[in-house]
């Protein structure tokens, strides 16, 4: 290939030269802020001939999708190579505004060093855009003074948007101020990569044995991150680029001539198919066309060496180009520093990767977006035949979009989940018109919803100190009876364990125990034990729960409460669902002395399991967690059968089992439970049978368990008053003073709660704050405009889960519900009852109704006379 046949002289001259100067930066905005007409000024300034000045501000010229430039809005990150006036090469990446593609914005942020902030100054600043409160605040002040430098006589009967323009313009030309704040406050790759490193690339925990196995290994690896942290441009360096997405472009759009004007080959494809392009930067070395490099999932590990083989692929790459917003120019070689966009890695890559030029290289940290997606539509294709290329389809759009989410349900149903309405009309235009190319049926939006039990606040202090009821079952051959206690969790405390998912799974599986950066960003950087941070951080989340409900209980009972709590955070078992969820499954007390019994004649002991998650988060030592677990504790125990005692230790993974089991689909309509913890005592009881296939028995009997703790967890559930939960979006929305009465109306309408409003000082607009509910959330914005002429705007976060008050299996009990309500039939469904049944309607499982089958129409008794 001619591209990859140039000399290494000239490589780092087609590169970009010196990365220090070298400037990478992405705007970042709300909706409608005016991220793209910035860029299009930038353009027309900086980008070399791309974009007349006369069309800046129209054009859109980042916008390069059809969809985009229909509806204004930007939907994907584009990249665009300027050139300031002192020389500096920047690489501007324009980002969405809307928090549907906040995927889009991680992936341009990920490859970027510095952040250009942009706000409207009539609308103000949308404090849910930084998540740092501080930093939030002061740019609002500066939005605010400069709003109030404004003269009065400039604002009478004027667009205050116009004016604020004209104001701007007579102070300084746009793009040469941004340009150069740009290069004078964004640090150069060498400078900026030493200091992100720590989360981009994290040192990871390395045994003694694993040191001993591989020490070159090691030493690569280590000798390679120092090469990132450097931003090393030399020839010798080791190559490593991040993928932060794949993105599609018709391969009617890709240029037919190379570097030396030579025929691109790409492979025979057909116009109307899409090329699949990394969106990357190089972080050290030179990276070439043609030249062949690892690929390594997020779940590689250099020091694993043939376990994780199916982690690491070697690829040839094809052809490289730089980025210029709506086009691809081809370049042979890009030096470290460089964002570039790489063709080749289509079938490779799903939607992140680290890119290396050896397999002693730890891949980058995974990345970490502001929402999830949370609405889910089933869809099939109109005609039954075109269901290949629907499933076609959607692993392409899979690949195309780092957000979206796609997945077959137990009922052969194909579910498609967006972070909110136009990323789903999105996914859903893309497949017919590019992806399957087939007509869709698509279904009304599935909402999630999560499990609990009643308790919040004060009411979770006086319920732990009653006596809880334990649910029981016994496994079908009689040999395991499995008792269970279930418990809410504090809600910040639950919080927590949300936030902290990805963190959770490391330490469990013991990846990130002492390091240099952590992954959660909520943890200090200082210190590298992520760990000890995590642990004090539960620790908090109980102190702040009780500190608000302080007045309410008396310090005695919250004393108590306080100690209860942190003994259960010694007894974690294990997490759930899957592994690190906002379940606990808590051990059983080992002092206790029902650990050996005698039911029928037969003697049972308690199976006792290893406090794992609380030894790997530093609550217990790993010889207390060790010795907690030992089963020979007490005389009596000590008298049991060994080959019970072996048994038992055997049937743990089936306690584990049925725990996650359970806790990811919960009893009123099979969505994943929330917020509690299982106090699980399984007693295992001598075989008194003389079967010959103990193997066989031994496979039967542990499925039994798992099926016996799935059922007594749900049991536990059902008898300690459910509750359905549901996800609250947090809304932020602006809207004009004659406009606030609709835009009530809009969010009574949809069980809003409203937080505050406030005015923007000198201007007539206001700010409010409301939780919306997610499954209220379809249709908000359209009706939203639709009511307030388009005046008024709003962004949309999630921000919690929350429990809705009403019991969705209310039957009448006491003697007063009785003869308040009867035997029920003539109560009307309550919210919880209609949203689960709904569910459960959607998922085909039973649904309690009264349904008149043979109506009769009233008579009189008065006759025709």
């Amino acid at each position: 290939m001619a591209a990859a046949e140039r000399s290494d002289e000239a490589a780092p001259a087609a590169a970009g030269g010196d990365p220090r100067r070298i400037r990478n930066t992405c705007i970042l905005a709300h909706v409608d802020h005016g991220k793209t007409t910035l860029a299009d000024h930038l353009v027309a300034s900086c980008g070399d001939g791309l974009l007349h000045p006369k069309l800046a501000g129209r054009l859109r010229f980042m916008d390069y999708l059809d969809e985009e430039q229909r509806r204004a809005i930007t939907m994907k990150s584009a990249a665009v190579a300027l050139r300031s006036r002192d020389g500096h090469r920047v690489s501007l990446i324009d980002s969405p505004g809307h928090i549907d593609f906040c995927s889009e914005v991680s992936s341009a942020a990920r490859l970027s060093d510095s952040a250009l902030i942009l706000v409207d100054a009539v609308e103000g600043m949308y404090e849910l855009v930084l998540k740092d409160g501080g930093e939030s605040n002061r740019v609002k002040k500066l939005v605010e003074n400069f709003q109030l430098k404004i003269p009065e006589r400039e604002l009478k009967n004027k667009d205050p948007k116009v004016v604020l323009q004209s104001v701007m313009s007579r102070w300084l030309p746009l793009a040469d101020a941004v340009m150069d704040m740009v290069v004078e406050c964004t640090p150069d790759p060498v400078a900026a990569q030493g200091i992100r490193v720590a989360r981009l690339m994290p040192k990871r925990e390395i045994t003694p044995e694993d040191a001993a196995g591989c020490p070159e290994v090691v030493a690569e690896a280590e000798r390679v991150r120092k090469c990132v942290e450097a931003c090393d441009v030399t020839v010798d360096a080791p190559v490593v680029v991040y993928v932060s997405k794949m993105f599609a472009v018709p391969y009617k759009m890709l240029p037919l001539k190379g570097v030396n004007g030579e025929l691109l080959n790409h492979h025979g494809a057909s116009e109307s198919e899409e090329c699949f392009m990394a969106f990357a930067r190089v972080f050290s070395g030179i990276l070439r066309a043609g030249q062949k490099v690892f690929v390594l999932s997020p779940l590689y590990d250099p020091v694993k060496g043939d376990e994780v083989q199916k982690h690491v692929q070697e690829v040839e790459l094809q052809y490289l180009y730089e980025m210029l917003g709506q086009g691809l120019k081809p370049v042979a070689s890009v030096g470290a520093g460089n964002v570039v966009a790489i063709q080749g890695l289509g079938q490779h890559i799903l939607k992140s990767a680290t890119l290396s030029s050896t397999k002693s290289c730890w891949s980058f940290s995974s990345m970490m977006f502001q929402a999830s997606p949370m609405l889910k539509v089933a869809i099939e294709p109109s005609n039954p035949t075109d269901l290949g290329a629907l499933i076609k389809g959607l692993k392409l759009l899979n690949r195309a979009d780092p957000f979206v989410e796609y997945t077959v349900t137990q009922r052969g149903e194909h579910v498609l989940a967006a972070a909110g309405e136009i990323h789903l009309e999105r996914c859903i235009k893309d497949l017919e018109e590019r992806f399957a190319k087939v007509k869709l049926v698509v279904s009304d939006p599935l909402v999630s919803f999560k499990e609990t039990i009643e308790g919040e606040g004060a009411a979770i202090v006086e319920r732990s100190k009653s006596a809880q009821e334990f649910a029981e079952r016994t496994t079908p051959n009689g040999r395991c009876t499995v008792r269970v206690q279930v418990l809410r969790l504090p809600n910040a405390l639950t919080k927590v364990l949300e936030e902290s998912e990805q963190l959770l799974g490391e330490i469990v599986e013991g990846k990130a125990a002492k390091r240099e950066g952590v992954l959660d960003p909520r943890l200090s950087q200082d210190d590298g034990d992520s760990a000890a941070m995590l642990r004090q951080r539960m620790i908090d989340a109980i102190d702040s729960d009780l500190e608000a409900i302080s007045k309410q209980v008396d310090k005695e009972k919250l004393d108590r409460y306080r100690k209860t709590w942190l003994g259960y955070l010694e007894r974690i078992w294990s997490l759930g669902p899957w592994q690190v969820g906002p379940n606990l499954l808590l051990s059983p007390a080992t002092k206790s002395s029902d650990s050996v019994i005698t039911q029928d004649g037969r003697q049972g002991i308690l199976v006792s399991g290893r406090s794992h998650v609380s030894e790997r988060l530093g609550f217990v030592r790993e010889s207390d967690a060790k010795d907690s677990s030992n089963l020979d504790n007490g005389e009596s125990a000590a008298d049991a059968p060994e080959s019970l005692h072996l048994e038992s230790m055997a049937l743990r993974n089936s306690i584990v089992s049925g725990f996650q089991i359970a806790t990811n689909a919960g009893p009123l309509c099979d969505e994943p439970m929330w917020g509690l913890a299982f106090v699980i005592e399984p007693y295992l009881f001598a075989d008194g049978s003389d079967a010959a296939n103990h193997s066989d028995q031994y496979n039967i009997f542990s499925g039994q368990v798992i099926t016996a703790v799935k059922e007594a967890c749900r049991a536990a559930v059902l008898q300690n008053h459910p509750r359905l939960v549901e996800a609250m979006y947090m809304c932020e929305l602006t809207t004009p003073s004659e406009q606030l009465n609709p835009t009530y109306a809009v969010l009574g309408k949809r069980r809003a709660r409203i937080l505050d409003v406030e005015m923007q000082e000198g201007t007539s607009l206001f700010t409010v704050h409301a939780y919306l509910p997610v499954a209220e959330s379809v249709g908000f914005s359209n009706q939203l405009r639709s009511l307030t002429a388009g005046a008024a705007s709003a962004l949309l976060i999630l921000s919690h889960w929350e429990a809705i008050p009403d019991d969705p299996i209310f039957t009448p009990k006491t003697q007063e519900e009785l003869e308040e309500h009867g035997d029920g039939s003539s109560i009307v469904p309550n919210l919880a009852k209609k949203l689960m049944n709904s569910v459960r309607r959607r998922k085909g499982l039973h649904v309690e109704e009264k349904v008149v089958e043979h109506g009769t129409k009233q008579r009189t008794l008065a006759k025709k006379v």
